[in-house]
C-alpha cells in the first residue's frame, strides 16, 4: 500500500515539479531575451569576414575622426533632361543639408552627359557607428531632398542602403514569427485532427524560442557572438521547425503508449524511453553539423552556427521536458475526439507509405537507379544559377537607395558612382596617393580624413559598381598597395564573395566527417552512414539545381547569394540526416528482433514513413516562410531548404534509402555483427534406436 502511495504521489508531482522548473528558467530568462533585438547588428561589417581588408577598412573608419562616415548620393533627374529650375532646386535643397547637418566636403553636382541626371554626392561623419543615428540622418536628408513635376529625387549610397536593409532586416521579426506560427497552427491541426492538441507543441515551441532568445543574448554579451537579422530569423524557424518534428515524434509514440498503457504518466515514461533515444541522437546531429560553421570566416556564417544550435537545443530541451509535463497533466481528453482508449486498437488502414515500400522492395535497384538519375539530372539545373547578387539586386522590391543606384547606372554607365574606400598610414599617404591615381581604372582619387595614424582616400573607379571592370580595379590596387587596405561596398561583395568559396572548402568536409562519425557511433555500421550522407548530399545538388531553374525564369533574381551553397549544405545535412537516424535506427531495431534485412527496411519505412512525412512536411512549411520575406538571400535558402526536406522526405528517404537497404541486405550493417548471418539453425540428432537382440 506504502509503495503505491508513493508511487501515485511521483506521477502527480513530477509533471508540476517541472513546470515550476520552467516558470523558473523563464522567469531569469525574460530579461535577456528582451534585450536581443538591442544586440542585431546589420551593417555590412557584421556579415563581413573577419580577415578581410574591407573588414579591417571599417573597423578603421570607425576610429577616425567622427567614426564611420555615413556615404549617400542624392540624385535628381528628369527624363527629358533636367531644367534651370530644376538644377536651382537641386542647390538649394543640398545647401539646405549642409547648413543642417556636418559634412566633410562641401558637396558639388555632377550631371550626367545627356542632361537628364544630376547626382551629390553627400558624406557626413555625425551618427559615427551609432546605427540609429544613422537612419536619422539619411531620413532627415530625404525629408528635404524632394521632387515633384516631373523632377524624382532619390538618395542612394552605401548609408542610404544600409537604412534600408536595417528597416527590412528590423521588419522580419514580427511578420517572420507570426507567418511561422500561423503555418506550423495550420499543418498540426491537419495532422492531429483535434481543437485542442494543436495549441500545445505550438505554445511549448514559442516558450523554446523565447528561451532562445535569452541565451543567444547571453552568448553575444559573454563570448561575443555576432547576432543579425538573418542569423535571428533562423533560430525562431529552427526552434519551430525542429521543435515541432521532436513534437509529432513524441506524441505519436505516447499515443501509442496509452492504448498499451492504462495511466498517462507510465505512458509518457515508456514513450520517452522509446523515442527519446532518436530525437536526442537526431537533434545532436543538427547541432554537431550547425556547430561546424564555427570554422567559417564569414562573420554572418560564424554567428549562424552557435545560434541555429542554440534555437535547436532549446526546442530539444522544452519537447522533452514542458511538453510531456502538459501532456501528462491534461489526460487522455487534450486528444479529443479523437481518444486513444486504454486497451483499443488503432484503425487497421493500408498506409501510403507501405504501398510505397512495397514498389521499392519489389525492384529495389531500378528504383534506385531511377532516382539516382532523376536528382543527377535536377542538378544538373546548378549550372544554370544567376551570377553573384550586388548589393542592390538583395532586396524583392525596390526601396529608394536602390531606385537611386538604377538611376545612375542609367545615367553614368561608363563611371563609378560609389567611392572604393583605401586606408593607408598616414606617413605613407602621399606615396599612395600617387599610387592609386597611377593605377588602371581609377577616375579619381582624394585624401580624406587623418587620425589615430591612418589616412583615408576616396577613389571612383572609371567602371560601374560591381562591375567586371572595378572589380580589377579594386584587385590591382590591393596588388600595388601594401600595408594599405582597400574596402568600401564593392569591396566587401567581392570578399564575401571570396571567403564563401574558401568557407565551402572547409566547412563542408568538416561537417561531412562530424556527421559521418555520429552515424557511425550510433548505427554502429560504415555502409548505413555513408549511405545516409550520400543521399543527403544527393539532395542538397537537387535543390540547389531546381534552385537554378527558377531563381532567374521565375523568380526573376539578377543573383544568387554567395553564401547559398554553404549554408544549404549545412542545413540539409544536419536536417536530412536527422530525419535518416529516425528511419535507420527503427530499421536497426528491427533488425536486432531477428526481421530480415527486407522485412526490416520496410517495417521501418511503414512505422515511421507517416512520422517522418508529417515532420518533413512541418520543417519544409517553416523554412518556406522565408520565401515571404523581402530580402533575396532569405528567400533563396528558404526555398532551396525546403525543396530538400521535401525531396529527402518523399523520394530519398521513402524510395532510395529503403530500396537500397533492400538490395545490400545485411551488407548495409557492415562491418557490424548484424551485416553477418545468423548461424543455420540445425535441428538436434535424433538418439539412435537400440533394439534388443533375439538371444
Amino acid at each position: 500500500m506504502g509503495a503505491a502511495t508513493t508511487s501515485t504521489r511521483r506521477r502527480r508531482a513530477v509533471p508540476w515539479l517541472m513546470l515550476g522548473l520552467w516558470i523558473a528558467v523563464l522567469a531569469i530568462a525574460s530579461p535577456f531575451a528582451s534585450k536581443l533585438g538591442d544586440v542585431q547588428r546589420d551593417r555590412a561589417v557584421d556579415y563581413l569576414p573577419a580577415s578581410a581588408d574591407s573588414t579591417q577598412v571599417a573597423k578603421v573608419q570607425d576610429r577616425l575622426p567622427g567614426g564611420e562616415t555615413t556615404e549617400m548620393v542624392v540624385v535628381y533627374h528628369r527624363d527629358g533632361g533636367l531644367t534651370g529650375a530644376d538644377r536651382a532646386t537641386a542647390a538649394r535643397q543640398i545647401e539646405e543639408i549642409a547648413g543642417a547637418h556636418t559634412l566633410t566636403d562641401r558637396p558639388e553636382g555632377v550631371p550626367s552627359r545627356d542632361g537628364t541626371t544630376l547626382m551629390y554626392p553627400v558624406a557626413s561623419n555625425e551618427p559615427g557607428t551609432d546605427e540609429e543615428a544613422r537612419d536619422a540622418l539619411v531620413n532627415d536628408v530625404r525629408e528635404v531632398a524632394r521632387g515633384g513635376d516631373g523632377l524624382s529625387v532619390e538618395v542612394g549610397g552605401e548609408g542610404a542602403l544600409a537604412t534600408d536593409a536595417s528597416e527590412v532586416y528590423n521588419s522580419l521579426d514580427g511578420p517572420l514569427l507570426y507567418t511561422t506560427v500561423a503555418v506550423v497552427a495550420l499543418l498540426l491541426i491537419i495532422i492531429y485532427r483535434s481543437p485542442f492538441l494543436w495549441l500545445v507543441p505550438l505554445v511549448v515551441a514559442g516558450i523554446a524560442d523565447f528561451l532562445s532568445m535569452g541565451v543567444a543574448y547571453g552568448l553575444n554579451q559573454w563570448f561575443g557572438t555576432s547576432v543579425s537579422g538573418q542569423s535571428s530569423g533562423i533560430m525562431t524557424i529552427l526552434v519551430f521547425g525542429a521543435g515541432t518534428d521532436y513534437a509529432l515524434l513524441l506524441v505519436a509514440r505516447y499515443r501509442e503508449e496509452l492504448r498499451r498503457i492504462e495511466r498517462p504518466y507510465d505512458a509518457m515514461v515508456s514513450a520517452l524511453r522509446g523515442c527519446g533515444p532518436a530525437v536526442l541522437a537526431s537533434s545532436g546531429t543538427v547541432a554537431a553539423g550547425l556547430l561546424c560553421l564555427l570554422a567559417a570566416d564569414l562573420n554572418s556564417s560564424r554567428g549562424m552556427g552557435p545560434l541555429g544550435t542554440v534555437g535547436v537545443l532549446c526546442a530539444l530541451f522544452a519537447m522533452l521536458t514542458l511538453l510531456p509535463a502538459l501532456l501528462v497533466l491534461l489526460g487522455r481528453r487534450v486528444f479529443w475526439p479523437l481518444v486513444p482508449r486504454y486497451g483499443s486498437e488503432p484503425k487497421a488502414r493500408r498506409s501510403l507509405f507501405s504501398a510505397m515500400g512495397s514498389s521499392a522492395g519489389r525492384r529495389p535497384l531500378t528504383v534506385l537507379a531511377s532516382g539516382a538519375v532523376l536528382l543527377g539530372a535536377l542538378a544538373l539545373g546548378t549550372l544554370n544559377l544567376p551570377g553573384n547578387l550586388k548589393q542592390e539586386d538583395s532586396f524583392t522590391s525596390t526601396p529608394d537607395a536602390v531606385a537611386a543606384m538604377q538611376t545612375l547606372g542609367e545615367a553614368f554607365p561608363e563611371q563609378g558612382t560609389q567611392p572604393i574606400a583605401v586606408i593607408t598610414p598616414t606617413d605613407r599617404a602621399d606615396a599612395t596617393l600617387a599610387a592609386v591615381r597611377d593605377t588602371g581604372g581609377v577616375e579619381s582619387a582624394e585624401r580624406g580624413r587623418s587620425g589615430d595614424g591612418w589616412t583615408e582616400i576616396a577613389v571612383m573607379a572609371a567602371s560601374p559598381p560591381q562591375s567586371d571592370g572595378e572589380t580589377r580595379t579594386i584587385e590591382e590596387l590591393r596588388d600595388r598597395l601594401d600595408g594599405s587596405y582597400v574596402g568600401g561596398p564593392s569591396a566587401e561583395q567581392l570578399d564575401l564573395k571570396d571567403t564563401n568559396a574558401r568557407d565551402r572548402l572547409i566547412v563542408i568536409p568538416i561537417v561531412l566527417l562530424s556527421v559521418l562519425l555520429i552515424l557511425v557511433a550510433l548505427l554502429r555500421s560504415l555502409v548505413a552512414p555513408l549511405l545516409l550522407v550520400a543521399a543527403v548530399v544527393a539532395v542538397w545538388g537537387a535543390s540547389l539545381g531546381i534552385g537554378g531553374l527558377v531563381f532567374e525564369p521565375l523568380f526573376g533574381f539578377e543573383g544568387t547569394d554567395p553564401g547559398l551553397p554553404l549554408l544549404s549544405f549545412v542545413f540539409l545535412v544536419a536536417l536530412g540526416v536527422d530525419y535518416g537516424i529516425f528511419l535507420m535506427h527503427r530499421m536497426r531495431e528491427e533488425s536486432l528482433g531477428g526481421a530480415e534485412p527486407a522485412a526490416a527496411a520496410l517495417t521501418a519505412l511503414r512505422t515511421t514513413g507517416g512520422v517522418i512525412a508529417s515532420a518533413g512536411l512541418v520543417l519544409a512549411a517553416t523554412f518556406g516562410v522565408l520565401t515571404n520575406m523581402p530580402l533575396v538571400p532569405l528567400v533563396e535558402l528558404g526555398f532551396v531548404i525546403a525543396v530538400g526536406v521535401l525531396l529527402d522526405t518523399f523520394l530519398v528517404r521513402t524510395y532510395l534509402v529503403t530500396s537500397a537497404s533492400v538490395a545490400l541486405g545485411r551488407k548495409v550493417w557492415w562491418p557490424g555483427p548484424l551485416s553477418k548471418a545468423p548461424p543455420a539453425h540445425v535441428p538436434p540428432k535424433e538418439p539412435e534406436r537400440v533394439t534388443a537382440s533375439a538371444h
